[in-house]
C-alpha cells in the first residue's frame, strides 16, 4: 500500500519511507531520514535528519524525534550522529528525543515503548523494550534503561544512570545514582523502597522467583560490608540473584538504597 502524506506535510525528497506510513498535517520530515512500514505521523511532528524509524510507531502531536543533542559543545549540525528508533512504540505529544553526541554513535529507543505526554530523552540514550516513560519524565544524556522499566510523571534522571529492567521510579524522584532492577526507588534524595511487586506478578513472575527476590532484597540492604551481602547474594545461586549482584558491581556511580 502506498503512503497517505498529507498535502500540507514537509516530506524532503531525499528522505526515505517505506510503505503504509500515514503523515498528518504540517508534519516534517527532513533529509538522511529513513522510515519503515506503518508508521503514523501526526500533525506538527517532526522527525529530523540521521532518524531511523522502524515499523508501526506511532507520534502525536508536536512530537520532535532526532534534534541537535543538548550538549554545549555540540556545534556542527553535519556531523552525523543518530536517532534509532526501533518498533510499534507510542511516542505521545510533545515528546522530544535527541540524537547522539559523538559522530557515529545513536540514541536508541527499543520496542513497544510507552512515551507520554512531554517526556524527554537526551543525546546517546539507550531504552530497551516495553518501558514506560510518564508525562514530564526527564532523562539525561548516556542513561541506559532495561527492559519493562516505568518512570514515573516529574522523574528526574541524571547523566550517565544506568536503571534496571522491572524498576519503578516513583514520581517527581530525583535520580543521581544507578537504579536497581525488580524493585521501587522513590523519592528525593531517592531511596529504594522494596520490590516491584506489581511489575512482577503482572509479567509472570513465579512464586518461587519473587521468593528469591525478597530474600535478596534483605541480604542486600541488612547492613554490613557491602562485599560480604554479595556473596551472600551469590550462595542463593538463582539468576536473579545473581543478575543483582552483577548490577551492584557495575554501578561505577553507586546505586540508590534503603537509607
Amino acid at each position: 500500500m502506498s503512503n497517505q502524506i498529507h498535502s500540507s506535510a514537509l516530506v524532503s525528497k531525499k528522505a526515505e519511507l517505506g510503505e503504509n506510513n500515514v503523515i498528518g498535517p504540517y508534519a516534517i520530515i527532513e533529509g538522511d531520514v529513513q522510515l519503515g512500514n506503518g508508521n503514523r505521523v501526526a500533525a506538527h511532528a517532526v522527525i529530523k535528519r540521521f532518524t531511523r524509524l522502524g515499523n508501526d510507531n506511532q507520534l502525536s502531536e508536536n512530537s520532535v524525534l532526532g534534534g541537535w543533542p543538548q550538549h554545549v559543545a555540540f556545534k556542527d549540525e553535519n556531523v552525523q550522529t543518530f536517532c534509532q528508533i526501533g518498533n510499534a512504540n507510542i511516542i505521545r505529544e510533545s515528546v522530544t528525543i535527541n540524537r547522539a553526541y559523538h559522530e557515529g554513535h545513536s540514541t536508541v529507543l527499543g520496542d513497544r515503548n510507552f512515551l507520554m505526554f512531554s517526556a524527554h530523552i537526551g543525546h546517546d540514550c539507550e531504552i530497551g523494550n516495553e518501558v514506560t516513560i510518564a508525562p514530564s519524565a526527564g532523562i539525561g544524556g548516556h542513561v541506559s534503561i532495561g527492559n519493562k522499566a516505568f518512570i514515573s510523571g516529574g522523574v528526574m534522571v541524571h547523566q550517565f544512570v544506568h536503571i534496571g529492567r522491572f524498576a519503578m521510579l516513583g514520581g517527581n524522584s530525583k535520580i543521581t545514582q544507578d537504579v536497581l532492577p525488580f524493585m521501587i526507588t522513590d523519592g528525593n534524595p531517592a531511596t529504594v523502597r522494596g520490590l516491584n511487586m506489581v511489575g512482577l506478578k503482572r509479567a509472570g513472575f513465579s512464586l518461587a522467583d519473587i521468593k528469591t527476590l525478597k530474600t535478596a532484597f534483605q541480604i542486600l540492604f541488612k547492613g554490613g560490608a557491602l562485599q560480604s551481602n554479595l556473596a551472600q547474594l551469590d550462595t542463593l545461586e538463582h539468576e536473579l540473584a545473581r543478575e543483582l549482584s552483577a548490577f551492584v558491581l557495575a554501578a561505577e556511580r553507586g546505586f540508590h538504597r534503603n537509607k
